[in-house]
């Protein structure tokens, strides 16, 4: 397991990924709330406020536009990916390799695994060359650590939120990113069964500001790491307000009110919708 102390992934042990890999895996809906975000550029600017430790991104996206940022923003490519087009059983395609992702200059790679899946032991298999090629590199891996298929009714549940961040320990990943299991004991539960690969929260649906850092505050408080966020800043007029929100809660160990006051992300949400 690498240590992330030094890493440009986290700050001070502290992570906070723009994700972006939602064009391939989602499609154009998710653009539809604030249309200037299917320009990734517009991602890559807002990437490069502080409380950003790495912008999560596919291969095409990464090769197009992140030489235009490299000073600014951290990469972490992302090596597999599925279109919401795809019907079948929980799977995904990897795109990318190590290597390559090396010479586009990642500082991490991520691989999503959805345990609980009929395609679960190829994924497995994948994950294990992904995993030791990006020790080759000295390259951190995060999982998107995402129970699914077609015997798994509940994904959010307390139990199979644990066994996923410890999918994570077991199979060699440095960060596991999870679903919210809905309260902080959950939560708590769920980061110790991870042992030393540090668990970060996935930021899923937009929601308004107050709820979002409300949760954020009770998982850091439960042992996270940090966040991995999409939609809950770039599907937001003004996200440059919620990410100094954000910032506050994950490494000034503030309060979701404090964090409010101190970044006027609630007054905010007034004129987003």
């Amino acid at each position: 397991m690498l240590p992330l102390t030094d890493s440009p992934i986290a700050r001070d042990g502290k992570i906070l990924i723009l994700a972006y890999d939602h064009g391939l895996e989602h499609g154009p809906v998710d653009f539809e709330p604030v249309p200037e975000t299917m320009d990734p550029e517009r991602i890559f600017e807002t990437a490069t406020h502080d409380a950003v430790t790495a912008t999560a991104v596919q291969k095409g996206v990464a090769e197009a536009y992140y030489p235009s940022y490299e000073d600014e923003t951290n990469l972490l490519l992302k090596l597999n990916g599925t279109s919401n087009l795809w019907m079948g059983e929980h799977d995904s395609a990897v795109n990318c390799s190590t290597d390559y992702a090396a010479e586009l200059g990642a500082d991490a790679v991520g691989f999503t695994l959805y345990g609980g899946s009929n395609h679960e032991v190829e994924m497995a298999e994948e994950f294990r060359e992904i995993q030791e090629g990006a020790r080759e590199h000295d390259l951190p891996v995060v999982m998107w650590s995402y129970p699914r298929g077609q015997g798994l009714k509940n994904d959010t549940k307390p139990g199979v939120i644990s066994y996923a961040t410890r999918l994570g320990l077991e199979l060699g990943a440095d960060v596991t990113k999870v679903k919210y299991p809905g309260d902080p004991d959950s939560m708590e539960h769920a980061c110790a069964m991870a042992g030393k690969t540090k668990v970060i929260m996935s930021g899923g649906s937009k929601t308004d500001d107050r709820a979002f850092l409300e949760t954020v505050e009770e998982a850091m408080s439960a042992g996270a790491s940090g966040l991995a966020v999409g939609r809950n800043v770039f599907q937001r007029e003004d996200p440059e307000s919620i990410l100094d929100g954000l910032e506050q809660v994950i490494f000034e160990d503030a309060t979701a009110e404090e964090a409010l006051e101190a970044s006027g992300a609630e007054a905010a949400t007034a004129t987003d919708d």
